[in-house]
């Protein structure tokens, strides 16, 4: 158990993992907003088309 708590790289998993999972929300939140505007934006554009 001792060297579980003093061993370093789970505490460098740990990190990365924090990281990659900021970077998804991140990446996710875009890709919902572009999803979003482009679908109004074609929506307006066959709109006028029509």
């Amino acid at each position: 158990m001792r060297h579980l708590l003093e061993n370093a790289d789970g505490q460098d998993v740990a990190e990365y993992a924090v990281m990659l999972a900021v970077v998804l929300v991140i990446v996710l939140g875009m890709v919902r907003m572009i999803g979003t505007n482009a679908s109004t934006i074609f929506s307006q554009v066959g709109s006028a088309i029509h």
